[in-house]
């Protein structure tokens, strides 16, 4: 079964679309029919299918996410106790938890099967850049 290593680099918060990586993955594979399941080895990002036609809906879900889970820093975030690696780093794990680690998407006709406006990103939570790794595996 095809597997195969992503790599994103992100540049602080926000959402990374990567549908055209994962759509040529699925290509190169040359398999008609199976399921693609994705996975995040991280715990301070996540995965989400979301709208890809509107920017603002990238830029919405940022700041809703930022409103219920702001930094430590925040008065209002001084019951957190992990504070070891700055003010974004628990919040990013709790936005993590909220969201998805790993995603399936049926793969019909040699092709991922998306809705029209639907795209595949990493959403990253934390505020300086880092390099995340998402497997794909395109099983039967």
């Amino acid at each position: 079964m095809p597997q195969t290593m992503l790599t994103l680099s992100t540049r602080g918060q926000g959402l990374y679309e990567f549908t055209e990586k994962a759509a040529a993955f699925v290509a190169g594979a040359g398999q008609e029919e199976g399921l693609l399941t994705l996975f995040v080895q991280h715990t301070s990002c996540s995965l989400l299918i979301q709208e890809n036609a509107d920017p603002d809906v990238k830029h919405d879900l940022k700041a809703f996410f930022a409103r219920i889970v702001p930094p430590t820093s925040d008065p209002a975030m001084g019951w957190v106790t992990h504070r070891d690696e700055g003010p974004d780093d628990m919040p990013a794990h709790i936005k993590s938890a909220l969201t998805q680690v790993s995603i399936g998407i049926p793969v019909s006709g040699g092709r991922l099967a998306l809705g029209t406006w639907q795209g595949l990103y990493l959403f990253e939570h934390r505020d300086r850049p880092h390099r995340r790794n998402i497997i794909l595996h395109l099983g039967a």
